[in-house]
């Protein structure tokens, strides 16, 4: 996928489909999460993204939602893998999300997707989330995708 493609997946989302679950949409959680993403930098292998935190994700407490910041990192690891030109996102393998800091609403903050490896069957990307006036993190995440084609039977 092209640069600019993954730029619009991350930013708008795939293209409508007609299909619905329940009267939502397909793939409402992501588009819910993502809703308002901005990205600032965009290379094979690596992507930068700002962030304001809506109030649509705050938890009880009224700070980010660890649900939301976990879809942050698959989401955004998903990117990477078609920004090193993968035809198709994988599937995950293992999704691991360090908490360390909370982000409150209409805090702006940055998320750094890497990849760390990415071989003929497995990828490994890293996501970083960090507070944009102090540089505090606020989770760091590593997600592993199994990325072979399918086999056809």
């Amino acid at each position: 996928m092209e640069l600019e493609a993954v730029k619009r997946y991350l930013e708008e989302g795939e293209e409508k489909k007609a299909a619905t679950f329940d009267g939502l949409p397909l793939r409402f959680c992501e588009r819910l999460t993502m809703q308002g993403l901005h990205i600032d930098l965009i290379e094979p292998g690596r992507i930068i993204c700002s962030f304001k935190v809506p109030t649509r994700l705050l938890n009880s407490s009224n700070f980010l939602h660890g649900g939301a910041t976990a879809t942050l990192v698959d989401v955004l690891a998903t990117a990477v893998i078609f920004s090193v030109g993968a035809p198709a996102p994988g599937v995950s393998v293992e999704i691991k999300v360090s908490y360390f800091d909370a982000a409150y609403a209409d805090e702006e903050f940055e998320i750094e997707g890497r990849a760390l490896h990415v071989g003929k069957a497995v990828g490994v990307f890293s996501v970083e989330l960090r507070k944009k006036k102090t540089g505090k993190i606020i989770a760091q995440g590593r997600h592993s995708k199994y990325l072979a084609v399918s086999i056809k039977m």
